[in-house]
């Protein structure tokens, strides 16, 4: 029970990214809903001259900067506490809980604590990344003349990868506050781990978000739709 609720979280993790695809298939989710708007900011962006664009895209890589480099932060945090082991036994003694684990089983949680930050510090570096061929290739178009919808999608796609990767490494750090519950207890950390599952999804698919994205792409979809039939 306890290499269960030590690797559950981890678990619920690499399976939640892998079943969300999935899901979104038969109903879109925020993040497939937003995709379409990053499409019509390209498309947009294609037709102006302003610095506007480029102060949108310095604030998301900033925002990613900032919780890759606190990754790191939790990442050398778990290795000192790998240097602590006695003081942090005597801590969860001390706090009078109703089980005691082992050393060996406190060095394997730490551990799987280390993979989750370690995820999402990979995630957040390759969404920056992402994020940084975008501003390339926004800054690569061509306003002098139209650019082909074959090229904007392109462009709106690395976008989307970016702010993918930068999902996963959001909910890597979601999903580390149930190895946290761990130590107070093996069945807490499961439930933490369901209810996380459960608040993503809602988000995702049920949230008042999702609705108001939706309506804002409906509107804007009606609007494109009426544009084109005045030019036919």
């Amino acid at each position: 029970m306890t290499l269960i609720s030590t690797l559950f979280p981890l678990i619920c993790y690499l399976a939640y990214n892998i079943v969300v695809p999935q899901v979104e298939k038969l109903r879109p989710s925020l993040s497939v809903i937003m995709n379409l708007q990053r499409r019509r900011w390209v498309a947009n962006a294609a037709r102006r001259d302003t610095p506007f664009d480029a102060i949108l895209s310095g604030n998301i890589m900033q925002s990613v900067s900032f919780l890759a480099s606190t990754a790191v932060l939790l990442v050398l945090a778990v290795f000192a506490v790998f240097g602590q082991l006695p003081a942090l036994m005597q801590a969860l003694e001390s706090l009078s809980l109703d089980r005691t684990y082992s050393i060996v089983e406190v060095q394997l949680h730490l551990v799987v604590m280390l993979a989750m930050f370690v995820l999402a510090f990979f995630a957040f570096t390759l969404s920056l990344r992402q994020f940084n061929h975008f501003c390339i290739m926004l800054g690569a178009m061509d306003q002098e003349t139209a650019n082909s919808e074959a090229e904007v999608d392109a462009i709106a796609r690395m976008n989307a990868l970016g702010a993918q990767n930068f999902n996963s490494g959001i909910r890597a750090y979601y999903f580390s506050v149930a190895t946290v519950a761990w130590f107070a207890s093996e069945w807490l950390s499961i439930a933490v781990c369901v209810a996380t599952i459960l608040i993503l999804a809602h988000r995702e698919f049920f949230s008042s978000a999702h609705r108001t994205a939706a309506s804002a792409a409906v509107i804007a979809a009606r609007r494109h739709a009426g544009e084109q039939q005045k030019v036919s």
